[in-house]
């Protein structure tokens, strides 16, 4: 490989991690005090310590220190004072504060929403979608209680919810929110922020009447699947004009009944029944948004799958199989980290002018990354040097060398 195309000063590792300023780390430890009666394994050492972890897909802490001595004697050109033993690392992950790690997050996703982002469906609809959904990690470990089946072994199987909100132009969660496997969905939304210019998208294990009373007096749209044991009164049917698409079967206006403190009222909703042709079957979904199309309101809940399409990405492609340490407070930093790679990943995939799927991406970061080679340039044409081999050299067969020397 020409050193004068595709030679780099940094690893693979290194132009990944440059993604991170020194000024923000700099800002989240002083915010956070996180190295506070630290001497050698300081915050931004422990945060490039779990990135490698994360990337490499490590299983425990002897991988993660076993695998980071292949920097021994480079460490400057990765900013990293301190090499991490089993011991170092298992502390740190049990004693370091896990807000420094989402603080890194929250800034990264702010200072590189304008790559991740893609504006035609704000545009289009003058409103932000923001996508509402929770995943379930498992453990066999009692660490945040849950009641869950039995393991093969007999043992409880712990588990612990992460609750995302995606903006729909980004597809990268910008919250998240820890739980126990037990907690109940619809505690999540009052996490969230309302204002006129947002439309939430959930599942119905969010439903919540109170909650949705809420966004309504906030002037904050949602949209979600009916229960199937709802009550609820049609007060309205409204006629579906011809333009409109013909799945949607009915567009009706209800009524339900919402209990607060022992204090009943009613809130006004709409409820649209729609028949999807792909699977065959037909869908209820209740909303406060009155004056879109009904068939607008079905394709909004359609957009939902990409939440679980990011669920299916993260797990598939990084360590949330096997955790670092058995504390609630190292696998929330585990999580948090997955969740930094997965967004640098994503900054590198919407940069290239080539397509790349995203666990090819990571496949080929996981394998190169130690080796000096200019990532984006790489990637957007890998096949070149190989095509100029080919053309100076000559297509040889298999047994062209034996018959020229025969």
């Amino acid at each position: 490989m020409g050193k004068n195309k595709y030679f780099s000063t940094k690893s693979v590792f290194g132009q990944l991690i440059s993604l991170i300023d020194d000024s923000m780390i700099q800002k989240a430890v002083e915010k956070y005090n996180s190295d506070r009666y630290v001497k050698r394994f300081k915050s931004q050492d422990h945060l490039f310590s779990m990135i490698f972890c994360c990337i490499e897909k490590c299983n425990s802490l002897r991988e993660v220190s076993g695998g980071m001595l292949g920097l021994s004697g480079k460490e400057e050109t990765v900013r990293i004072n301190s090499l991490p033993k089993k011991s170092t690392l298992a502390d740190a992950n049990k004693g370091r504060k896990v807000e420094f790690f989402e603080e890194i997050y929250n800034n990264l996703l702010q200072k590189y929403s304008f790559v991740l982002s893609d504006s035609r469906i704000k545009e289009a609809l003058k409103k932000n979608v923001k996508i509402v959904d929770s995943t379930t990690i498992s453990l066999f470990k009692d660490i945040l209680k849950c009641v869950g089946r039995k393991s093969v072994d007999g043992k409880s199987k712990g588990g612990i919810k992460s609750h995302s909100v995606i903006n729909v132009d980004e597809k990268v969660p910008s919250l998240v929110w820890f739980t126990s496997a037990t907690t109940h969905d619809h505690q999540f939304l009052k996490r969230l922020k309302c204002d006129e210019h947002t439309v939430y998208i959930f599942d119905k294990g969010y439903n919540d009447y109170k909650a949705f009373e809420h966004f309504t007096n906030q002037k904050t749209g949602f949209v979600t699947r009916i229960k199937e044991n709802a009550k609820f009164e049609v007060t309205q049917k409204n006629d579906i004009p011809g333009n409109i698409h013909s799945g949607v079967l009915s567009d009706e206006i209800i009524e339900v009944e919402v209990n607060k403190e022992g204090v009943k009222t009613t809130l006004k909703l709409r409820k649209i029944k729609y028949y999807d042709r792909e699977h065959k079957r037909s869908f209820e979904f209740i909303s406060n948004l009155f004056d879109f199309r009904a068939d607008t309101i079905a394709a909004l809940y359609k957009i939902r799958w990409q939440i679980e399409l990011l669920f299916k990405q993260i797990k598939q492609n990084f360590p949330l199989k096997y955790f670092l340490g058995d504390n609630e407070n190292a696998i929330k930093i585990q999580i948090y980290c997955v969740l930094i790679v997965n967004l640098l990943l994503g900054v590198v995939k919407k940069s290239l002018k080539r397509q790349w799927s995203f666990s090819n991406l990571v496949s080929f970061c996981r394998i190169h990354l130690f080796n000096y080679i200019h990532l984006t340039k790489f990637l957007e044409s890998p096949e070149k040097d190989w095509e100029l081999n080919i053309q100076s050299y000559g297509q040889l067969g298999l047994f062209d060398d034996y018959l020229a020397t025969g």
